[in-house]
């Protein structure tokens, strides 16, 4: 395989929020994504495919916490391969990684470490908003996969907070929501 592709993937609303999409950060208006039902987050929405085999998934400490505390109790084909994946989590304290199998704490700075990732394999980036925004900023991100919840907040995170040229790779509608795929547009 040639060289690893950053791939962020988040559930966004239809005016860019992202925050607290499953309720468990008590935000206001937080649990949008389960507006249409539990189904959302139990599996592959994303797309990922074989990427769950020959990936690795990157969250911050706060992402992996709620994760490790959902995740390795399931048992479906989504639930076991993102339990088999592994799991890099960006912390400056380190978390019990032994709650979730194959976690481990990202070595060395962030951006750095993410390019070391990506040099063997794709970096799936999870959640973690603020992991997503250092990424962004150094023009680390290849790819974002967004499931737009067909819900506006008018309030709470964004996921884009700095401008950034993308291009269009697919669409397609996922239950309730749209799955839309971008690239980082041609550099000039």
């Amino acid at each position: 395989m040639d060289k690893g592709k950053v791939i962020v993937i988040q559930f966004v609303t239809l005016d860019g929020v992202v925050e607290d999409p499953d309720g468990s950060g008590g935000m206001p208006g937080g649990g949008w994504a389960f507006r249409f039902g539990p189904k959302r987050v139990v599996g592959d929405d994303f797309r990922l495919g074989s990427i769950l085999a020959t990936g690795v998934v990157l969250m911050g400490r706060t992402t992996w916490e709620v994760f490790s505390r959902r995740w390795p109790d399931r048992s479906d084909e989504f639930a076991d391969a993102l339990n088999r994946i592994p799991k890099v989590v960006v912390s400056r304290s380190a978390p019990a990684l032994d709650a979730w199998s194959n976690s481990s704490l990202l070595e060395g700075e962030l951006v750095a470490g993410v390019a070391d990732l990506a040099c063997k394999q794709d970096v799936v980036v999870m959640g973690s908003t603020s992991v997503v925004h250092a990424l962004a900023a150094a023009d680390a991100v290849d790819e974002y996969r967004l499931l737009v919840v067909p819900t506006a907040l008018a309030a709470g995170e964004r996921l884009f907070v700095a401008p950034v040229d993308l291009r269009l790779t697919s669409i397609e509608t996922v239950g309730e929501a749209v799955l839309a795929r971008y690239d980082r547009a041609a550099r000039a």
